[in-house]
This record gives C-alpha cells, structure tokens and sequence, in this order.
C-alpha cells in the first residue's frame, strides 16, 4: 500500500513546487477506496485529494501518506484537521516533515484524536523523491541534477561547436522526460547564445509542464529577439546576473517578460552558483536540472552543489580538439574530485544512460 502511496508521489513531481511531491491511498477491509497526489501547484494536498474522493468510506480506514501530514494553516487548512474531520483510524507515514511548522505536530495531532500512527514505511525511498524538498528545508537550496549528453570520450561538440545530434532520439526523449520532473532547467549564457534553445518539455502530452528556464548571464545579455525571451510570457524564464548588469538591459529584459534576480559574483565576474542556489531555495524551487555548459557545469561541481548526475553517452568519439561536457575544476589531487555513485545504466537505443549520486 506504501508503494502505492509513492507511486502517486512521484506523478507529483516537478509540478508541485514549492510543497513536496507527496501520495496518499486510503485502504479499508484490504482493498485502496481512494488515491491521492499533491495537485500541481501544490494545492490541493494528497490527503485531501484522496479524501475527496473516497468520501464516507475514509471513516475507519487506514491512510498510507509519503510524508507527515501537515499541521499548520498556509494557503489551505492542516491536512491532520481533516484526517481527524474524515474519522480515520490508522495512518501510516513513511517519514516525519522536518519543515519546522511541521517537524512532528502533525502526528502529534492525529494521536491527540486517538488515531494510531506509525511512521518509517518506506522512508528511503519517500526520501528520494522529496530530496530536493528536503535539501530546500535544511539547507536553504534546491537539489541540483546534471544532465550530460556527450561522446564516450566526454565531448559536447566538435572543435567547431558543432553538437546536433551527438547523442540519438531516444536519449533526447528521455532528457525532455527530465525536463518535465523538475521545477527548473539551469544553463549558462554561453550556452544560450550558441544554441538559442527553447529550454521546454517537447514531449507529447507534457509540454504544459515545461519548467521554469534559468539563465547565469551576469551582464544580462540575453537578446530580447532570443526564444527565451520571446516566450517569457508562456513559459516563466528568470535571469540570474550580478551588480555588472547594466541597468538598461534589465529593464529591456524586464519589459519582455523576463524576471531579473541580482545575485552576487564570484571572484571571475561570474555569477555566484552559491548566492544562486540559495536565492533559488528562496524562491521554492526544489528540484532543478543543470544543462549547460561545461563552465556551469563545473562551477556547481566545484561548489559542490551536484546532487544527481544523468549522463547520456553515445558510441562516437570526438577527441581532444572536441569541447569538454565539464570545464576545469582546478584541482590537482585525485582525492579532491567530486565522487558520485553509480545507481542505474541502461541502453537507449544504443546511447548508454547512467544515473548517479553523490556520495555523502
């Protein structure tokens, strides 16, 4: 019934910032009456979702939930109120809600009503899906996962910049697939005025959960005649630069559309990918998927900001001359490089797809 739960969970994903991705199936005599997800947007939350719909039959049943039931009023009333409101008698959680307004009441508050709870039924994983929720409560940043798409020697593009299409159509498929199950796609400005990208989700059925588009231009340089700029009004694009952007071009930006966050440099000129993360955490972003290119690529490595790492290799080989997938990392210790493990490999169509972590 918890994988059930999770299973909803992870429909959630990348659409309900800034809550968490969280599922609810409500069990009586044995059999699930009714399921439930965070809605996107957020709202409204997976309990009350399942509620809903299982109606009078929630009376005396067992409620499987992703994550601790809220106790605090936000934007919708404590989803504990409304378990105790719907008379059920059991609820199981995988895991507690370190959100501080949170942070156990809302177990507290279903036992105060005599209901019995238990908590810790799939936890590892409940704490998988809401990583960057949790990354976002208890250290003020979004999770940060990488996309490389290269050569099997790690090459990006030729020598002459050419890149389209290194990798095949079904590792290209599976990298909207990404897009769609996070809150945000991050690159860099360099990679923007190389490709003018549209940077949403070209998959059918899912181009409304196309993310946010971020870019790192310092000097706010994006051209109002670009795709993202063009499309601002469709699909949101927020501009990370520093103190050296002109003010003119941000009012231009601003006018097309596109929403101009001042974040501090970093000792280059560059923009900070530290005061980015956490202005990003600000805004309640939990989950965001990092691009390009290889100087970005490398900055959030050497900040150690790189949480998940979905490569895509395909089976050429471009050489030295080729341009790297990660700049340089300027260290000259094999102990100090960052170390990530290895969690899955699968072939797409003949393109190798590996999914990594960082190892604590």
């Amino acid at each position: 019934m918890m994988r059930a739960a999770l299973a909803q969970a992870r429909r959630s994903l990348g659409r309900t910032w800034p809550n968490p991705a969280v599922g609810c199936v409500i069990v009586k005599d044995g059999s699930i009456v009714a399921r439930g997800r965070t809605q996107d947007g957020g709202r409204p939350h997976a309990e009350v979702d399942a509620l809903g719909k299982a109606g009078e039959a929630a009376r005396g049943a067992t409620v499987y939930v992703t994550l601790e039931p809220c106790s605090h009023f936000g934007k919708s009333p404590p989803c504990a109120d409304a378990l105790v409101r719907a008379g059920v008698a059991r609820v199981v959680s995988a895991m507690e809600d370190p959100n501080p307004a949170v942070n156990g009441q809302g177990h507290a508050r279903l036992r105060d009503a005599g209901i019995a709870v238990e908590v810790g039924e799939g936890a590892g994983e409940a704490e998988e899906i809401n990583a960057g929720f949790l990354l976002r409560v208890r250290a003020g940043r979004p999770l940060f996962h990488l996309k490389l798409a290269s050569s099997l020697d790690g090459r990006i593009a030729t020598a002459s910049g050419e890149s389209k299409w290194i990798t095949g159509e079904g590792a290209r498929a599976d990298g909207h697939r990404l897009r769609a199950i996070h809150d945000a796609i991050l690159v860099g400005a360099g990679t923007v005025a190389a490709d003018d990208p549209e940077l949403t989700c070209r998959l059918p059925g899912l181009a409304a959960y196309s993310p946010v588009r971020i870019v790192l231009d310092s000097k706010a340089g994006l051209a109002e005649g670009s795709k993202l700029a063009t499309t601002a009004g469709l699909v949101p694009v927020w501009l990370l630069c520093t103190n050296a952007a002109p003010a003119a071009r941000r009012e231009a930006l601003h006018k097309a559309g596109v929403e101009v966050i001042e974040v501090a440099a970093a000792s280059d000129g560059r923009v900070d990918v530290a005061a980015a993360a956490q202005a990003l955490g600000q805004r309640g972003l939990t989950r965001v998927l990092v691009e390009g290119g290889g100087q970005v690529a490398a900055a959030f490595l050497k900040a150690g900001l790189v949480d998940r790492i979905t490569s895509y290799r395909a089976g050429v080989v471009l050489g030295a001359d080729g341009r790297s997938a990660v700049g340089e990392l300027g260290f000259d210790r094999l102990d100090f490089a960052p170390r990530f493990r290895l969690v899955s490999a699968r072939l797409v169509q003949g393109d190798t797809v590996e999914s990594w972590t960082r190892e604590a």
